[in-house]
């Protein structure tokens, strides 16, 4: 084995495709013995077409058979942490973290009841730390949660500057500016490859800096009399303490709503942050306030079902409300795949009389990640010789590519989940696919993409379920009672004819029974079989649907 077989690869098996769930892995060392590092690991949300599915995973299957050394995380959004309590487990390896990041992962970890076996490596900003072949620095950058970081990748073979989620925001109010010089020098020294954040490409501009929020947030909330209400995402820590400024300034008093805020604040003290500010109130003491004295500071603002704010929307939380001359500000964007949801939730405020203002209608937010003029500003120091654009959609990445090409990048490949990308010896190009897919979190269990129960579930949605039972004699398999016909999620306009088309099921499962030889019908599950087959050729000519259908025989 010469030190010439070695290669350094790139593989991505979650975030090059869509926004979320990113998992990105760096190996070095010859094809057959490759060491590898993972860099993130996280979640993308259920959606309409996952009917009862929470969390997705990406499928770390391939990586599960080589030899992963460690888990690095370069920040705290659950799209580069949500799945480490999940799949943890399948390496058992250290896990690097900053301290604000190590926090919220211990606590998925206990969650879990790994806290103990899981060993968290906690690594202070601008960190320096070896890993194997892999040399890595931590790079500060800005970004919309605590300690964002950038990870210079340094082995035999090159320099990989790794930017994960990342903008260039003049005054980010916590945390430190983008380090800029350390990026420029990457670009003197030389730099092989950059793997960067795709998500605004195609947004013109700058992103804006949390400075101007904080700004037009407390010239907002002073003009407001009634109760007011700030929902943003919990990890933005900065729009945490905007918010909590904006209350101060206007005379009112906060009090936090909903268990992701509540966490992140934990997280944020115990690191140091957000400690220049008054107590904050619980739900029964706000309660107990005038109005103009209280400012609620909540989780939901993507319309999620089960948080705070669509709770109130619905009046049905515990103990806060809303009405007229009240006002509810959406300090966050609206993520797309959320416009249903969202829209409901503003509907929803609206019908009790409570003022909906957004980003559209005031100053209230600025993005996280880098519009086209800062990743413009970011080729410019780095100077890579390979862009490998990530995080985005397929057309975020492509066009993200076609950027790099115009800032005079020498090489560029746009991948997909799933392309093993080699970064050096020689040209950059992908040299393999390995399976790149998707694991459901269902409940308390982790299912495959084609996990018959989820199959059924989405079957279920469109096209409803019937279930028949059917009562046979012990010898003779003589029907004495039934069939028994019960259908869900199946309607028809006329109640007679609905009536109608059950009893066609029943004779129809009767007649496909009775076709049958005695040993088919001593054979339950072929007999059933028959019975399914004659009972969705009905449903589709009477009912015009292909239901899920479940026939039981029992035998007495």
């Amino acid at each position: 084995m010469t030190h010439d077989s070695n290669e350094l690869v790139f593989l991505p098996l979650g975030g090059s495709g869509e926004i979320g769930m990113n998992l990105n892995a760096y190996g070095f060392g010859p094809p057959e013995a490759r060491k590898w590092i993972i860099v993130d690991i996280g979640v993308t949300f259920g959606g309409p077409t996952t009917p009862g599915i929470d969390l997705i995973l990406p499928d770390p299957s391939f990586l599960e058979e080589e030899d992963v050394l460690a888990i690095v995380l370069t920040h705290a959004h659950e799209d580069h942490i949500g799945a480490i309590a999940w799949l943890w487990p399948r390496f058992k390896v250290a896990i690097y973290a900053t301290p604000f990041t190590a926090a919220l992962v211990r606590e998925k970890l206990k969650e879990k009841g790994l806290e103990k076996q899981a060993k968290i490596t906690i690594v202070e900003l601008e960190a320096r730390f070896e890993i194997g072949p892999f040399d890595l620095r931590l790079v500060t950058l800005t970004h919309s949660i605590p300690e964002p970081n950038g990870i210079l990748i340094t082995t035999p073979l090159g320099a990989v500057w790794h930017t994960g989620d990342w903008k260039i925001d003049p005054d980010p109010l916590i945390g430190e500016q983008t380090d800029a010089p350390a990026v420029r020098a990457m670009g003197d020294a030389g730099l092989l490859a950059m793997v960067c954040d795709s998500t605004n490409v195609f947004v013109e501009g700058v992103s804006g800096s949390e400075a101007g929020v904080r700004e037009s947030l407390i010239e907002l909330v002073r003009g407001k009399r009634g109760k007011v209400a700030i929902t943003a995402f919990a990890s933005n820590v900065a729009r945490v303490e905007t918010a909590m400024h904006a209350a101060m300034a206007s005379g009112r008093s906060v009090c936090l709503v909903g268990r992701s805020m509540h966490k992140i604040v934990r997280a944020a003290h115990s690191v140091g942050l957000l400690q220049d500010l008054p107590p904050l109130l619980s739900e029964e003491q706000a309660s107990d306030l005038p109005p103009h004295e209280i400012l609620y500071l909540c989780t939901g603002s993507q319309g999620e079902g089960r948080a705070a704010l669509s709770r109130i929307a619905c009046g049905t939380h515990r103990s806060v409300s809303l009405g007229k001359r009240d006002c509810v500000i959406f300090s966050s964007r609206l993520i797309p795949g959320n416009e249903q949801a969202i829209y409901a939730l503003y509907n929803d405020l609206a019908v009790r009389g409570v003022e909906v203002i957004t980003d559209r209608d005031a100053h209230v937010h600025v993005s996280g990640h880098p519009a086209r003029e800062e990743l413009k500003q970011m080729y410019q120091w780095a100077r890579p010789r390979i862009a490998i654009p990530v995080h985005g959609e397929r057309r975020h990445i492509l066009e993200h590519l076609e950027l790099a090409k115009a800032l005079q990048t020498p090489e560029g490949i746009a991948p997909r989940n799933g392309d093993m990308i080699r970064l050096a010896p020689g040209p950059a190009e992908i040299i393999d696919e390995v399976p790149a897919g998707r694991l459901y979190v269902d409940g308390s269990a982790l299912i495959e993409a084609d996990d018959a129960a989820l199959l059924d579930r989405q079957r279920i949605a469109a096209e409803g379920a019937i279930t028949i039972s059917i009562a046979v004699s012990g010898k003779k398999r003589a029907i004495v009672s039934g069939p028994d016909v019960r259908a869900r999620g199946l309607s028809q306009a006329d109640g007679e004819a609905y009536e109608a088309a059950l009893d066609a099921l029943a004779d129809a499962a009767e007649e496909a029974y009775l076709k049958l030889d005695a040993s088919t019908r001593a054979d339950e599950d072929a007999a059933e079989a028959a019975i399914v087959r004659a009972v969705r050729r009905v449903c589709e000519r009477s009912l015009g649907k292909r239901p899920l259908v479940d026939v039981t025989i029992l035998t007495v």
